[in-house]
């Protein structure tokens, strides 16, 4: 499958630097003000000139009334996940169902270990975030009566209480690249949310990777359209073209609906630190993106 159908998304992701203290929510404004659907920060607890991401997050949805808020993505290692699945629904609460769930195994090891988490190899990475999605389904699912319990080899849950859900069905947004974390999206994430800078050969490997998920969505008995494809994109305006998203707006526009309708990706999601480029990014890109996206589905 090419295009999934869903609905585009555009956003930013805001580097969460603790000097100027307010640089980061800032930059959540000014997405919300300029219309982006979307703001998401990275979660990196092991660096020092850094905010802490979900008190980051917290705060932009106080100042923020409409655009939905994600990390992109969630360290794992050092966020124990029933622990997480009730910060992210409270914060969906308090933010009348605005917060998605990006997550991600984990990496930058040496990091994650000074803080007191586990180093863990590819494999038991894989199983590890497989366990903490089930635990966080599990806590969100006030329906079921009985107390949560989970035996997983890296995450137990014994009897914990459930809930609170969440306002709405918060999207849990997996970054990933390697085919058995792909096939692990395919068998139970919403969503996939890789870097472009990250794709070895550039936007066509999505081709490959797509497959990996949508056949193990086939083979959990999921539609490979159940599952929202976003992409973190990088890029400078400039007047003639260089390269990808590396030209006038015009050219990001093609490139960009080119990507939607080739690959199925329906989030795009610019590396922003600046107001301009975040501006011109909404007024000049993502409307023309709709629209040849629309006129080429219609």
């Amino acid at each position: 499958m090419s295009d999934y159908g869903h609905d585009l998304l555009f956003g930013t992701f805001v580097t969460p630097v603790n000097d100027p203290a307010g640089q980061a929510v800032e930059q959540a404004v000014v997405a919300e003000r300029a219309g982006l659907d979307l703001v998401t920060f990275q979660d990196h607890p092991y660096v020092a000139k850094f905010h802490d991401a979900w008190t980051l997050m917290s705060y932009a949805a106080g100042r923020t009334e409409r655009v939905r808020l994600a990390l992109n993505v969630t360290n794992l290692p050092l966020r124990p996940p029933a622990v997480l699945a009730r910060a992210v629904a409270s914060l969906d609460l308090l933010s009348g169902g605005r917060v998605e769930l990006g997550i991600g195994a984990g990496a930058f090891w040496d990091g994650v270990v000074a803080m007191g988490g586990p180093r863990r190899t590819p494999a038991e990475s894989v199983r590890a975030l497989e366990e903490a999605i089930a635990v966080i389904r599990g806590i969100w699912d006030v329906d079921t009566k009985r107390p949560l319990v989970v035996a997983g080899e890296h995450y137990r849950v014994e009897g914990a209480k459930r809930g609170p859900a969440p306002a709405h069905d918060v999207g849990i947004w997996v970054g990933a690249y390697k085919p058995r974390m792909l096939r692990l999206i395919g068998r139970g994430a919403d969503g996939w949310v890789p870097s472009v800078q990250y794709l070895a050969g550039g936007v066509a490997v999505l081709r490959e990777m797509n497959e990996h998920i949508d056949a193990a969505a086939a083979e959990a008995g999921r539609r490979p359209d159940a599952i929202r494809r976003l992409l973190n994109i990088g890029g400078s305006f400039t007047a003639t073209g260089s390269g990808f998203l590396h030209g006038p707006p015009q050219q990001w526009a093609e490139e960009l609906a080119d990507v939607a309708l080739t690959y199925g990706t329906s989030g795009f999601i610019l590396a922003s630190d600046d107001t301009a480029t975040t501006e011109r990014f909404a007024a000049e890109v993502a409307p023309a993106v709709r629209a040849l996206v629309s006129v080429a589905r219609g």
